[in-house]
């Protein structure tokens, strides 16, 4: 299988995982019913800003992959469309609304390792765009990739929480007094803060074993595949 076959393997079975996480996230939500919301609100505006982030996130985690496709990269209109779309109905929507949504989180830790991503998101944003518009393409996809990463936290955490969980599970009855609630909000936080920082390790390992890879290429007298818009 050749590198660009193998990348576009990845893409779309990240493709996939995204549409199902999506429409998990948005299904509570999709009647607009603040009784069927997952995360408790303290009131109106909590409400509205809960769902804008919701529903703009779910935008930003299904477009993601769709730039990282060679084919789709390789058509460059359709690829500067898809990404102004995701960054812009995405992550900036999703990232503003976020911000004030976790600082009403009414645990410390939620409202830190909610607000950090968050953050970040905007931020990264901010620079795979400038990257773009000063053509360097190296950059831009770089700051798309850990971009991204942020966005999968929403896909990243729901896998950790469970597998916290079963790991706490032993324990239960001495760490939270055999309370199986207790348990999944304690637990909740600590997979919010890892789901983030596992993407971004993982990232930026790719990253790093790319970089050394084409350092070895350039000693060879190989020329490293280019990395396109």
């Amino acid at each position: 299988m050749t590198r660009s076959a193998g990348r576009a393997r990845r893409g779309w079975l990240l493709l996939g995982i995204a549409v199902i996480a999506a429409t998990a996230l948005v299904m509570p939500y999709v009647l607009l019913d603040v009784d069927a919301s997952r995360i408790q609100v303290r009131n109106e505006l909590h409400w509205i800003l809960l769902v804008v982030h919701i529903f703009t996130a779910a935008v930003a985690l299904v477009l993601g992959p769709l730039q990282f496709l060679p084919a789709l990269r390789a058509r460059q209109r359709l690829h500067r469309t898809i990404g102004r779309t995701y960054l812009l109905a995405g992550v900036l929507p999703a990232g503003l609304a976020g911000i004030p949504v976790a600082l009403m989180s009414e645990h410390t830790l939620t409202r830190v390792g909610l607000l950090i991503p968050a953050v970040g998101w905007l931020v990264t944003g901010a620079l795979a765009a400038r990257a773009a518009r000063r053509r360097d393409f190296a950059a831009h996809r770089a700051w798309m990739l850990r971009n991204y990463a942020l966005t999968f936290l929403a896909v990243t955490s729901r896998i950790v929480v469970p597998l916290l969980l079963l790991a706490q599970f032993p324990f239960i009855g001495t760490m939270y007094g055999g309370s199986v609630p207790a348990a999944v909000e304690a637990t909740i936080p600590i997979g919010q803060w890892l789901g983030w920082i596992i993407n971004l390790i993982i990232v930026e390992s790719f990253l790093r074993r790319e970089r050394s890879r084409a350092a070895v290429s350039r000693v060879g007298g190989i020329v490293p595949e280019r990395s396109g818009p």
